[in-house]
């Protein structure tokens, strides 16, 4: 039995991490108010006082159009706090797992993206969250990136949870078409990282760095709304699905950029660890309880 101190633990991935290490490993897990990830001296204290065998960092700031504002607490958490987790995991011989996101890329290529491409965020969000990659690869040679995109789970605000709420008071919706990604629940993602984290604990070689890990197939949010929608009727969650209408990001000004491709590249995390994508079609025949 492993130590596992878990950051974020009531955001939708910290959620599911600790559900699914619960009865396997011993836990520390952690949000804000537990535990300040920005306070260097909070953050020493606690890992020196559990010493954990892993660090999975679920933290962070991901309002992408409020962050454009709050620069600030955006580095603090996204930079920041990574960077003292790193640091503070080394010191005592644990390795850390941290989330990142398709976000550090342009969103402007065609194809998928792969861990080696050139990073090139361009909001707030982004930036913040490629700089917390860098701190933590520069504090902890022991450390993983994993890289995904369009979250969603239960628990937790989301993409999935909005569409079905809207769906009960409105007769159609506008929903972008020409932004394209791979939805990933947030129970296949802490699957992931659990899976890395015990190869590690194991004593298994592992080839640390930075790893992609989405879901498949790829769509728009236009057919990722569709099939929410489409579940929902066929398991009596809506009696009747709202018209959606397809429209461009043009229609749809937000403060922060969002990229056109989130496509990444799932190659690596299938040649090392044999974790396939995250199956979201398969995650949406849970559909009665994202309503609840």
């Amino acid at each position: 039995m492993a130590k596992f101190l878990i950051t974020g633990a009531n955001g939708q991935v910290g959620y599911c991490l600790t559900k699914q290490l619960q009865g396997k490993h011993e836990i520390l897990a952690v949000d804000r108010d537990e535990l300040d990830i920005t306070d260097q001296s909070e953050v020493q204290n606690t890992v020196e006082n559990f010493c954990p065998d892993v660090i999975i960092n679920a933290a962070a700031h991901t309002a992408v159009d409020r962050a454009e504002k709050e620069i600030e607490l955006s580095e603090a958490i996204n930079v920041k706090g990574p960077q003292y987790l790193a640091e503070a995991a080394k010191d005592v011989g644990a390795v850390i797992l941290h989330i990142s996101t398709d976000y550090v890329f342009d969103g402007q290529r065609t194809g998928q993206y792969k861990e080696t491409d050139k990073t090139d965020p361009q909001g707030v969000y982004g930036k913040t969250k490629l700089a917390g990659e860098q701190a933590v690869a520069k504090a902890n040679d022991k450390f993983i990136v994993l890289r995904t995109a369009w979250v969603f789970g239960e628990h937790g605000n989301n993409f999935v949870k909005t569409m079905l709420r809207l769906a009960k008071t409105r007769d159609g919706l506008g929903v972008v078409a020409d932004q394209i990604g791979g939805p990933t629940y947030a129970g296949d993602i802490a699957a992931a990282l659990i899976q890395i984290a015990e190869k590690i604990v194991a004593g298994e070689e592992v080839q640390y760095g930075i790893y992609h890990f989405t879901g498949e197939p790829y769509v728009s949010w236009c057919d990722f709304a569709k099939a929410i929608f489409d579940e929902a009727i066929s398991q009596n969650v809506l009696e009747k699905a709202p018209f959606v209408n397809a429209i461009s990001t043009a229609d749809y000004p937000t403060p922060a950029k969002r990229p056109t491709n989130s496509c990444l590249d799932l190659t690596k995390i299938q040649q090392v660890f044999g974790i396939e994508p995250s199956d979201w079609k398969k995650a949406l025949k849970n559909i009665k309880a994202y309503a609840e």
